[in-house]
């Protein structure tokens, strides 16, 4: 994008939930990184979540516990991203910015969208790491309005750019954000002692919920697999890292409820994955970071079962994969088990499986080394930055 008048630039992001949150404080950085050498003033306004806060963004909103997955799911949820938008619309109103940012947050974000290409037509919108259209679309509908809306995309997957491409966006991919985060695996050793863990016992890390609804659907699952993996290996410590602050409660009463050898990590979470010699997890970015620490995954998800029926059986929902590890490379990295398959048996023996069997474990670690290939070299968040301050190429 090209430089506004003067030598300062008002920016605005918009994106929701853990993981949204995660890569705008990624790009936050990279950007007041490059202003600073370009001699440019940033101010930058928000919708998101601490850490972008901590990265420098001035909040209009928290939109980090915001959000779902499935059609039940979302509907307590409009009402107050609804209040969000018409809050940050004003603020707009009051202070127009010079560059608009989207990043993921699918309905939300083609809502405001269409309404700073409605009330500020020649304001430049970027979509940065747009809605995963090109896994999971139902139709092309919202697809062209995602294009529509946006007079650069820019893409952290190279099928991601592919597809959007192929509607006509103006569309460059960096590689992903991640790749800066973890450029090598992280030190189990050194991670344990920070967590005043002991260095020779077997550990495995349960990522089971970053939102509301997957402690109702996934940490009983979760930890009744926990429990079966504890008859047959009591000497498993099984950790909990705690992503958002408000889900602590609901992890010691899921611990009371299910007891197993387990503890709950709250100050250092990214140290809880690196620490574990198996990880038990949902769906969702926390697949990739995972796998960038080396750990052997299982993944699995579940949703209001009437929510799957309908994604099944109405809309015709049928993906190759959900995990982002797979999609990355299209094969079967990490196993999945989702909704039905989902059983604490199955979780157990997936789990056991990769805690036990080293073909499977070394068959796994090569899958990663072809995902850190597939996700492109590092610089990502600096050369989005680039994209969006200088309208660089990549």
């Amino acid at each position: 994008m090209g430089q506004s008048e003067g030598r300062s630039r008002r920016i605005f992001i918009s994106t929701g939930e853990v993981s949204g949150d995660l890569q705008g404080s990624l790009l936050i950085e990279a950007l007041y990184q490059v202003a600073a050498e370009e001699q440019l003033k940033l101010e930058i306004v928000a919708l998101g979540g601490p850490r972008m806060a901590q990265a420098g963004a001035t909040l209009l909103g928290d939109t980090s516990d915001i959000g779902s997955v499935g059609i039940f799911e979302a509907l307590p949820y409009l009402w107050p991203s609804w209040q969000l938008q018409r809050q940050t619309q004003r603020v707009l109103q009051a202070q127009p910015p010079d560059l608009a940012i989207l990043i993921d947050y699918m309905n939300p974000n083609l809502a405001m969208g269409r309404y700073l290409k409605t009330h500020f037509p020649q304001l430049p919108v970027v979509y940065y790491i747009a809605p995963q259209q090109w896994v999971w679309a139902f139709s092309t509908a919202d697809t062209r309005r995602i294009v529509e809306y946006s007079d650069r995309m820019i893409a952290i997957f190279q099928a991601e750019a592919d597809y959007f491409r192929r509607f006509g966006a103006a569309v460059s991919w960096v590689g992903h954000p991640l790749v800066d985060r973890y450029p090598t695996a992280p030190d189990r050793e050194a991670a344990r002692q920070r967590l005043g863990l002991p260095p020779d016992q077997t550990m495995i890390t349960l990522l089971a919920a970053s939102r509301q609804q997957e402690v109702k659907y996934l940490l009983p699952i979760f930890l009744q697999a926990a429990q079966l993996i504890q008859r047959q290996r009591p000497d498993v410590l099984f950790l909990l890292p705690v992503s958002a602050p408000a889900l602590q409660a609901s992890f010691e009463q899921g611990l009371a409820k299910y007891p197993v050898q387990g503890r709950i990590v709250r100050d250092h979470p990214t140290d809880a994955i690196a620490a574990a010699d198996v990880a038990l997890t949902k769906s969702g970015t926390a697949n990739l970071e995972i796998a960038l620490m080396n750990v052997p995954q299982v993944v699995a998800y579940r949703i209001n079962p009437i929510s799957a029926r309908l994604a099944r059986y109405v809309l015709k929902f049928k993906v190759p994969f959900v995990s982002p590890v797979n999609l990355a490379v299209n094969q079967p990295v990490v196993p999945e088990f989702l909704q039905w398959q989902a059983t604490p048996i199955a979780l157990a023996e997936a789990t056991l499986n990769l805690l036990t069997h080293q073909p499977d474990r070394q068959a796994m670690l090569q899958g990663y080394a072809a995902l850190r290939q597939a996700l492109g070299e590092p610089g990502a968040c600096r050369r989005a930055a680039n994209l969006i301050l200088k309208g660089e190429s990549c």
